[in-house]
Protein backbone atom coordinates (compact mmCIF):
# COMPACT_ATOMS: atom_id res chain seq x y z
CA UNK A 1 0.00 0.00 0.00
CA UNK A 2 1.40 3.90 -0.85
CA UNK A 3 1.86 5.78 1.77
CA UNK A 4 -0.56 8.50 0.56
CA UNK A 5 -3.30 5.72 0.71
CA UNK A 6 -2.12 4.57 4.15
CA UNK A 7 -2.62 8.06 5.52
CA UNK A 8 -6.21 8.63 3.89
CA UNK A 9 -7.07 4.86 5.49
CA UNK A 10 -6.16 6.47 8.68
CA UNK A 11 -7.65 9.99 8.67
CA UNK A 12 -10.88 8.53 7.58
CA UNK A 13 -10.78 5.95 10.47
CA UNK A 14 -9.90 8.33 13.23
CA UNK A 15 -13.25 10.75 12.31
CA UNK A 16 -15.13 7.33 13.09
CA UNK A 17 -14.88 8.42 16.97
CA UNK A 18 -15.74 11.86 15.84
CA UNK A 19 -19.00 10.75 13.99
CA UNK A 20 -20.41 8.86 16.89
CA UNK A 21 -19.90 11.52 19.20
CA UNK A 22 -21.69 13.99 16.90
CA UNK A 23 -24.59 11.07 16.07
CA UNK A 24 -25.36 10.59 20.38
CA UNK A 25 -25.82 14.14 21.02
CA UNK A 26 -28.53 14.40 18.22
CA UNK A 27 -26.23 16.97 15.73
CA UNK A 28 -25.92 16.03 12.40
CA UNK A 29 -21.84 16.53 11.95
CA UNK A 30 -21.11 18.54 8.56
CA UNK A 31 -17.60 18.22 6.71
CA UNK A 32 -15.47 21.02 5.30
CA UNK A 33 -12.48 20.44 3.47
CA UNK A 34 -9.54 22.83 3.28
CA UNK A 35 -7.44 23.48 0.25
CA UNK A 36 -3.87 25.49 1.07
CA UNK A 37 -1.97 25.88 -2.15
CA UNK A 38 0.88 26.85 -0.15
CA UNK A 39 3.13 24.76 2.84
CA UNK A 40 1.97 24.97 6.70
CA UNK A 41 3.88 27.91 7.35
CA UNK A 42 2.90 29.79 10.77
CA UNK A 43 1.43 32.79 9.03
CA UNK A 44 -0.57 30.79 7.03
CA UNK A 45 -1.59 28.13 9.62
CA UNK A 46 -2.91 31.28 11.62
CA UNK A 47 -4.80 31.91 8.95
CA UNK A 48 -6.60 29.24 9.13
CA UNK A 49 -6.84 29.43 13.04
CA UNK A 50 -8.84 32.37 12.44
CA UNK A 51 -11.30 30.97 10.37
CA UNK A 52 -11.89 28.14 11.98
CA UNK A 53 -11.96 30.43 15.08
CA UNK A 54 -14.86 32.36 13.34
CA UNK A 55 -16.80 29.20 12.43
CA UNK A 56 -16.75 28.17 16.14
CA UNK A 57 -18.43 31.78 17.25
CA UNK A 58 -20.76 30.99 14.62
CA UNK A 59 -21.88 27.74 16.37
CA UNK A 60 -19.80 25.19 14.31
CA UNK A 61 -17.45 23.46 16.54
CA UNK A 62 -15.05 20.93 15.50
CA UNK A 63 -15.67 17.34 17.28
CA UNK A 64 -19.70 18.44 17.83
CA UNK A 65 -20.76 19.34 14.71
CA UNK A 66 -17.82 19.80 12.53
CA UNK A 67 -15.11 17.87 10.91
CA UNK A 68 -12.17 19.60 9.16
CA UNK A 69 -9.64 18.21 6.33
CA UNK A 70 -6.90 20.05 5.90
CA UNK A 71 -4.50 19.77 2.89
CA UNK A 72 -1.37 21.27 2.34
CA UNK A 73 0.00 21.69 -1.13
CA UNK A 74 3.62 23.25 -0.28
CA UNK A 75 3.01 25.26 -4.27
CA UNK A 76 3.34 22.06 -6.04
CA UNK A 77 0.92 21.72 -8.80
CA UNK A 78 0.78 17.52 -8.89
CA UNK A 79 0.26 17.95 -4.98
CA UNK A 80 -2.54 20.70 -5.81
CA UNK A 81 -4.13 18.31 -8.18
CA UNK A 82 -4.11 14.97 -6.11
CA UNK A 83 -5.35 17.13 -2.74
CA UNK A 84 -8.11 18.72 -4.92
CA UNK A 85 -9.37 15.03 -5.66
CA UNK A 86 -9.12 13.74 -2.54
CA UNK A 87 -10.85 16.11 -0.71
CA UNK A 88 -13.80 16.10 -3.34
CA UNK A 89 -14.04 12.19 -3.00
CA UNK A 90 -14.71 12.96 0.84
CA UNK A 91 -17.91 13.97 -0.26
CA UNK A 92 -17.95 17.46 1.97
CA UNK A 93 -20.56 20.10 2.58
CA UNK A 94 -17.93 22.84 1.50
CA UNK A 95 -14.53 23.27 0.45
CA UNK A 96 -12.75 26.27 0.95
CA UNK A 97 -9.35 27.20 -1.20
CA UNK A 98 -7.09 29.73 -0.71
CA UNK A 99 -5.36 31.23 -4.16
CA UNK A 100 -5.81 30.81 -7.33
CA UNK A 101 -4.02 27.27 -8.42
CA UNK A 102 -6.84 25.15 -6.10
CA UNK A 103 -9.38 26.87 -8.54
CA UNK A 104 -9.31 25.17 -11.25
CA UNK A 105 -8.62 21.31 -9.94
CA UNK A 106 -11.28 21.55 -7.96
CA UNK A 107 -14.08 22.71 -10.71
CA UNK A 108 -12.61 19.79 -12.45
CA UNK A 109 -13.16 17.21 -9.60
CA UNK A 110 -16.75 18.85 -9.23
CA UNK A 111 -19.42 20.79 -10.35
CA UNK A 112 -21.67 20.17 -7.40
CA UNK A 113 -19.76 20.29 -4.17
CA UNK A 114 -19.83 24.20 -3.18
CA UNK A 115 -16.57 25.70 -2.91
CA UNK A 116 -15.59 29.15 -1.15
CA UNK A 117 -12.37 30.89 -2.48
CA UNK A 118 -10.20 33.65 -0.90
CA UNK A 119 -7.24 35.27 -2.15
CA UNK A 120 -8.25 34.84 -5.45
CA UNK A 121 -7.99 37.62 -8.62
CA UNK A 122 -9.95 37.95 -11.19
CA UNK A 123 -12.33 35.06 -10.98
CA UNK A 124 -14.58 36.25 -13.89
CA UNK A 125 -11.53 36.56 -16.03
CA UNK A 126 -10.24 33.02 -14.88
CA UNK A 127 -13.77 31.57 -15.74
CA UNK A 128 -13.86 30.80 -12.58
CA UNK A 129 -17.85 32.47 -11.69
CA UNK A 130 -19.80 33.82 -14.41
CA UNK A 131 -19.84 37.53 -12.59
CA UNK A 132 -19.07 38.93 -9.39
CA UNK A 133 -22.86 39.36 -8.51
CA UNK A 134 -24.02 36.40 -9.59
CA UNK A 135 -21.78 33.57 -9.71
CA UNK A 136 -23.70 30.90 -11.23
CA UNK A 137 -21.88 28.23 -10.41
CA UNK A 138 -20.74 26.04 -7.67
CA UNK A 139 -18.04 28.79 -6.35
CA UNK A 140 -17.98 32.41 -4.85
CA UNK A 141 -15.72 33.89 -2.70
CA UNK A 142 -13.40 37.04 -2.21
CA UNK A 143 -10.93 38.63 -4.52
CA UNK A 144 -7.90 39.74 -3.16
CA UNK A 145 -7.35 42.83 -4.37
CA UNK A 146 -8.55 44.69 -8.22
CA UNK A 147 -6.04 44.43 -10.99
CA UNK A 148 -5.78 48.41 -10.23
CA UNK A 149 -3.60 47.68 -6.82
CA UNK A 150 -1.03 46.24 -9.03
CA UNK A 151 -0.56 49.91 -10.75
CA UNK A 152 0.43 50.84 -7.37
CA UNK A 153 3.49 49.12 -6.71
CA UNK A 154 6.13 50.74 -9.15
CA UNK A 155 5.34 54.06 -7.92
CA UNK A 156 5.68 52.78 -4.50
CA UNK A 157 9.26 51.57 -5.70
CA UNK A 158 10.24 54.52 -7.31
CA UNK A 159 9.83 56.43 -4.28
CA UNK A 160 11.83 54.14 -1.28
CA UNK A 161 14.27 53.99 -4.40
CA UNK A 162 14.69 56.84 -6.79
CA UNK A 163 17.81 55.66 -8.79
CA UNK A 164 15.44 52.17 -9.94
CA UNK A 165 14.83 52.29 -13.54
CA UNK A 166 14.62 48.31 -14.58
CA UNK A 167 12.37 46.41 -12.70
CA UNK A 168 11.62 42.67 -12.35
CA UNK A 169 8.09 41.44 -11.92
CA UNK A 170 8.25 38.44 -10.29
CA UNK A 171 5.00 36.03 -11.44
CA UNK A 172 2.95 33.39 -12.23
CA UNK A 173 2.69 32.59 -15.79
CA UNK A 174 0.55 29.92 -15.36
CA UNK A 175 -2.28 31.99 -13.60
CA UNK A 176 -4.35 34.51 -15.28
CA UNK A 177 -4.08 36.81 -12.33
CA UNK A 178 0.14 36.57 -12.75
CA UNK A 179 -0.22 37.52 -16.45
CA UNK A 180 -2.97 40.51 -15.49
CA UNK A 181 -0.85 41.84 -12.39
CA UNK A 182 1.92 42.35 -15.28
CA UNK A 183 0.16 43.51 -18.15
CA UNK A 184 -1.28 46.57 -15.44
CA UNK A 185 2.28 47.05 -14.14
CA UNK A 186 3.83 46.95 -17.41
CA UNK A 187 1.16 49.79 -18.31
CA UNK A 188 2.31 52.51 -15.52
CA UNK A 189 5.98 51.83 -15.38
CA UNK A 190 6.82 54.16 -17.95
CA UNK A 191 5.08 57.01 -16.27
CA UNK A 192 7.77 56.42 -13.14
CA UNK A 193 10.71 56.15 -16.23
CA UNK A 194 11.19 52.36 -15.51
CA UNK A 195 11.38 49.76 -17.75
CA UNK A 196 9.86 46.34 -16.81
CA UNK A 197 10.46 42.36 -17.73
CA UNK A 198 8.86 39.36 -16.47
CA UNK A 199 10.62 36.47 -14.18
CA UNK A 200 8.06 33.28 -14.59
CA UNK A 201 8.25 31.59 -10.78
CA UNK A 202 8.91 28.03 -11.26
CA UNK A 203 11.55 26.53 -9.27
CA UNK A 204 14.47 27.46 -6.71
CA UNK A 205 16.93 27.19 -9.31
CA UNK A 206 15.38 28.69 -11.98
CA UNK A 207 14.55 32.15 -9.82
CA UNK A 208 17.73 31.94 -8.34
CA UNK A 209 19.17 32.17 -11.89
CA UNK A 210 16.79 34.81 -13.55
CA UNK A 211 17.54 37.26 -10.53
CA UNK A 212 20.88 36.66 -10.43
CA UNK A 213 21.26 37.40 -14.15
CA UNK A 214 18.88 40.63 -13.66
CA UNK A 215 21.14 41.88 -10.64
CA UNK A 216 24.01 41.75 -12.93
CA UNK A 217 23.30 45.07 -14.08
CA UNK A 218 22.93 48.52 -12.37
CA UNK A 219 19.45 50.39 -10.71
CA UNK A 220 17.68 47.15 -10.71
CA UNK A 221 14.33 46.89 -8.77
CA UNK A 222 12.21 43.98 -8.11
CA UNK A 223 8.05 43.60 -7.86
CA UNK A 224 6.65 40.34 -6.35
CA UNK A 225 3.15 39.57 -7.85
CA UNK A 226 0.59 37.17 -5.93
CA UNK A 227 0.88 33.47 -6.40
CA UNK A 228 1.61 30.54 -4.37
CA UNK A 229 4.53 29.64 -5.34
CA UNK A 230 5.80 33.37 -4.28
CA UNK A 231 5.16 32.82 -1.21
CA UNK A 232 6.11 28.94 -1.20
CA UNK A 233 9.86 30.44 -1.86
CA UNK A 234 9.34 33.64 0.39
CA UNK A 235 12.77 33.09 2.14
CA UNK A 236 14.98 32.66 -0.93
CA UNK A 237 13.35 35.98 -2.27
CA UNK A 238 13.97 38.13 0.46
CA UNK A 239 17.69 36.50 0.54
CA UNK A 240 18.61 36.97 -2.92
CA UNK A 241 16.89 40.89 -2.70
CA UNK A 242 19.32 40.79 0.18
CA UNK A 243 22.11 39.57 -1.37
CA UNK A 244 21.92 41.53 -4.68
CA UNK A 245 20.73 44.60 -2.92
CA UNK A 246 17.67 45.00 -4.85
CA UNK A 247 14.89 46.96 -3.12
CA UNK A 248 11.58 45.27 -3.50
CA UNK A 249 7.78 46.01 -3.21
CA UNK A 250 5.66 42.90 -2.21
CA UNK A 251 1.79 42.47 -2.06
CA UNK A 252 1.28 40.68 1.20
CA UNK A 253 3.10 41.61 4.53
CA UNK A 254 4.35 38.34 5.08
CA UNK A 255 6.86 39.32 3.22
CA UNK A 256 8.38 42.01 5.49
CA UNK A 257 7.94 40.29 8.39
CA UNK A 258 10.70 37.43 6.85
CA UNK A 259 12.80 40.64 6.11
CA UNK A 260 11.64 41.88 2.98
CA UNK A 261 11.48 46.13 2.44
CA UNK A 262 7.60 46.95 1.68
CA UNK A 263 4.85 45.39 0.93
CA UNK A 264 1.22 46.95 -0.18
CA UNK A 265 -1.88 44.69 -0.54
CA UNK A 266 -5.14 43.15 0.69
CA UNK A 267 -5.13 41.88 4.60
CA UNK A 268 -4.85 38.26 4.19
CA UNK A 269 -6.44 37.18 7.87
CA UNK A 270 -9.63 39.57 7.02
CA UNK A 271 -10.09 36.88 3.99
CA UNK A 272 -10.23 33.75 6.17
CA UNK A 273 -12.48 35.92 8.11
CA UNK A 274 -15.19 36.31 5.75
CA UNK A 275 -14.96 32.70 4.09
CA UNK A 276 -15.51 31.48 7.50
CA UNK A 277 -18.94 33.62 7.36
CA UNK A 278 -19.74 32.52 3.79
CA UNK A 279 -19.19 28.43 4.76
CA UNK A 280 -21.68 29.16 7.68
CA UNK A 281 -24.23 30.55 4.79
CA UNK A 282 -23.67 27.44 2.95
CA UNK A 283 -24.15 25.35 5.63
CA UNK A 284 -27.45 26.97 6.68
CA UNK A 285 -28.51 25.89 3.33
CA UNK A 286 -27.64 29.10 0.93
CA UNK A 287 -26.17 28.74 -2.79
CA UNK A 288 -22.72 29.73 -4.07
CA UNK A 289 -24.56 30.89 -7.31
CA UNK A 290 -26.76 33.40 -5.06
CA UNK A 291 -23.69 34.68 -2.98
CA UNK A 292 -21.44 37.82 -4.82
CA UNK A 293 -18.00 37.63 -4.98
CA UNK A 294 -16.99 40.32 -2.84
CA UNK A 295 -13.72 42.60 -2.99
CA UNK A 296 -11.92 43.66 0.20
CA UNK A 297 -13.85 45.71 2.60
CA UNK A 298 -10.64 47.31 3.96
CA UNK A 299 -8.30 49.79 2.24
CA UNK A 300 -4.90 48.25 1.44
CA UNK A 301 -2.37 48.35 4.01
CA UNK A 302 1.41 49.80 3.03
CA UNK A 303 3.88 47.88 5.41
CA UNK A 304 7.97 49.06 5.56
CA UNK A 305 10.92 47.21 6.99
CA UNK A 306 12.09 49.65 9.89
CA UNK A 307 16.33 49.42 8.60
Amino acid sequence: MRRREFVTLLGGAATWPVAARAQQSGERMRRIGILMNTAASKDQQANVATFVQVLQQLGWIEGRNLQIDIRWAGGDPAEIRTHAEGLVARDPDVILVTGNAGMLPLLRATRTVPIIFNNVADPVGAGYVDTMARPGGNATGFIQFEYSLSGKWPGLLKEIAPNVTRVAVLRDAALAAGIGQFAVIQSVAPLVEMEVSAIDVQGAAEIERAITRFASAPNGGLIVTSSALAVVHADLIIALTARHKLPAVYYRRVFVSGGGLMSYGYDAVQQFHSAAVYVDRILKGEKPADLPVQAPTSSPSLYRREC
